[in-house]
């Protein structure tokens, strides 16, 4: 590649960071920069914590110069960012809230406790409350209305946002926007407006409807040209101001996202939105890797689950930034937090982390090996057999998906007295594993059952590199074959790490920050052709840009035949089933007593 070739920057705001990377349109990596953000926690609620706006886009800001300093390396940092041509974000979904005198950052919203605020707006009934999943159709504490209502009762009436162009997928999935609610028009005439008056007056957000949602991004009628799809040029750019902060020329073109309000960047996609993006456009590496499989017709995107694995789990296909097309999403409230949880609470912990130092691992190889150990001593085929009788549900934190249920909690049945071992420590982590697998089996189920015909899980973040756990996905989300009244599926799709002199120069990106960098080169595209939006180039994207991928298929698919660690699983699924009816039943006991 030249010299003059177009660079494109994705941003990624998460909880406990500020990324960016700087990559070629291809995907390639030129450089990637990363900054922590300051974090203020409360002493008596682990569910309480707050961080300034301000601060936040101090450390975007930095991490943005980083790269274009890094790329520059001893040539001019000017010419870098001259060739940068796009630029896009994605945040978590934590709620920003700004003073409206100076735009100065006030703090951010996490989950906080807001089931009181989540059961109030759940029990109106409101139509709003059909598009956004659940059993019961109900509204969780990580959306943005519960936030807002919390904001309205506990902080000061003057603070507000100002900004009112705002992703189309940022107010769908967490602002209660429904684009098909139909709204009458100034002329008289029906159209449809995505704010229901009625629902935010009920909901005690009267003042919402009052000052026409320009507090939550988009008003009504007048502003709706600006509830703006993925990738579609948001104004003219980057601000003089932003623009200076970040290093880059005013006029960048910034791509709409697919959720929280960075001073004057008001547009970006949530977090698990953009991993969405930089994951499912992946091809599989065929022929013994030497080659890539067919390119992916933009139809073939709602049979491919992205799997968004972190501290927690988002579970996305279809997509919003499609026009006209929905998108299905679930989640785990703790899956990387409740591996790490069940490791650094065990009396082995210490021993664990010593015999990995010794050993120069890392303290996951250990646990493996410590699994293999076990079964070659207890003469078992697989691990599953080892953890047979220990059984964890795993809603440590609520369940977001299936059923919506914040006040779900874990459970570990079949415990010993072996809990210094460690042993114990390893057969707890693996069945650990296991229940991440069947809650996600439980959400394929789900899906599938509403229409969706899910044929691969296509996992990105940090648990993508485990492979006990992918295989385990593989297998347990696994019913049969599609024509024997199974659902067919095909595996588990991991990015390509590569091998000896074939390490893909793509790989270094992670998949939230490369969908950002995306969305950039989309509103690139679009502001130089002069076009109109088209799912199929934002696709072209997508696939162009993401890292092969390495399909892990379910052991027992096509042989015809059904393994004892796949009877095990199954066995292991109706028994996590059941799980949630006896603990909602138990639950719904102790209320009754309360209650008298």
């Amino acid at each position: 590649m030249s010299n003059s070739d177009p660079l494109y920057i994705g941003v990624d705001i998460g909880t406990g960071s500020a990324r960016a990377a700087l990559s070629r349109a291809d995907g390639t990596l030129l450089y990637a920069s990363s900054y922590e953000i300051r974090t203020w926690r409360s002493d008596t609620d682990h569910r309480v914590f707050e961080q300034s706006t301000s601060d936040i886009w101090g450390r975007i800001c930095a991490a943005v110069k980083d790269c274009v300093k890094g790329a520059a390396g001893a040539n001019s940092e000017s010419d870098i960012a001259s060739r940068v041509h796009g630029i896009g974000f994605d945040a978590t979904c934590s709620l920003a809230s700004i003073a409206v005198t100076d735009g100065s950052g006030l703090g951010v919203v996490g989950e906080r406790n807001l089931e009181k605020e989540a059961e109030e707006i759940n029990a109106t009934g409101s139509t709003v409350l059909d598009y956004v999943g659940g059993n019961d159709e109900q509204l969780i504490n990580g959306m943005e209305i519960p936030k807002i209502l919390w904001l309205k009762r506990h902080m000061k009436p003057e603070l507000a946002t100002g900004s009112t162009a705002r992703s189309c997928c940022s107010l769908t999935c967490k602002c209660s926007y429904v684009s098909v609610i139909p709204k009458p028009t100034r002329d008289g005439t029906s159209g449809t407006g995505g704010w229901d008056d009625k629902f935010f007056h009920t909901i005690g957000l009267g003042e919402l409807v009052e000052r026409g949602y320009g507090q939550i991004g988009a008003t009504n009628g007048v502003n709706a040209e600006k509830v703006l799809t993925a990738g579609i040029p948001v104004g003219r750019g980057l601000s003089k101001k932003a623009a200076e902060e970040l290093g880059l020329l005013e006029g960048t073109p910034v791509g709409s996202g697919l959720s929280m309000r960075v001073l004057e960047l008001n547009w970006d996609v949530d977090d698990s939105y953009a991993g969405w993006l930089g994951t499912v456009g992946a091809r599989c590496l065929v022929g013994g890797g030497s080659e890539l499989e067919a390119h992916p017709s933009v139809e073939e995107s709602g049979h491919r689950l992205a799997v968004v694995a972190g501290t927690s789990t988002c579970h996305i296909v279809q997509n919003p930034v499609f026009p006209g097309w929905w998108m299905n999403e679930g989640g785990q409230s703790a899956t990387g937090q409740l591996i790490e949880h069940m490791i650094s609470t065990h009396p082995a912990k210490d021993a664990l982390y010593k015999k990995a130092k010794e050993e120069g691992k890392n303290i996951y190889t250990v646990l493996h090996d410590t699994l293999e150990r076990l079964r070659v001593e207890q003469k078992v085929a697989s691990y599953t057999e080892l953890t047979k009788d220990l059984h964890i549900y795993p809603d440590f934190h609520g369940n977001r998906s299936p059923i919506a249920d914040p006040r779900m909690r874990g459970s570990i049945i079949g415990l010993t007295l072996d809990r210094s071992s460690l042993s114990s420590l390893a057969l707890l982590y693996h069945a650990t594993l296991t229940a991440i697998a069947l809650q996600t089996r439980s959400i394929v189920d789900t899906l599938n059952g509403k229409g969706h015909s899910i044929k691969r899980l296509y996992v990105s973040g940090s648990q993508a590199q485990n492979s006990i756990l992918m295989q385990l996905l593989a297998d347990a989300c696994y019913t049969g074959e599609a024509g024997a009244g199974g659902n067919g599926l095909e595996g588990v799709v991991k990015r390509d790490v590569g091998g000896e002199g074939r390490r893909d120069k793509r790989v270094g990106v992670s998949a939230v920050v490369l969908g950002a960098a995306m969305l950039g080169r989309m509103a690139h595209v679009l502001r130089l052709r002069v076009m109109r939006w088209k799912a199929e180039i934002l696709w072209d994207i997508m696939t162009e840009m993401t890292p092969p991928g390495v399909l892990v298929p379910p052991a027992t698919a096509g042989s015809g035949e059904v393994s004892l660690e796949k009877k095990i699983l199954d066995a292991k699924y109706e028994i996590f089933l059941e799980t949630v009816e006896i603990q909602k039943r138990w639950r719904d006991k102790m209320d009754r007593l309360t209650r008298e």
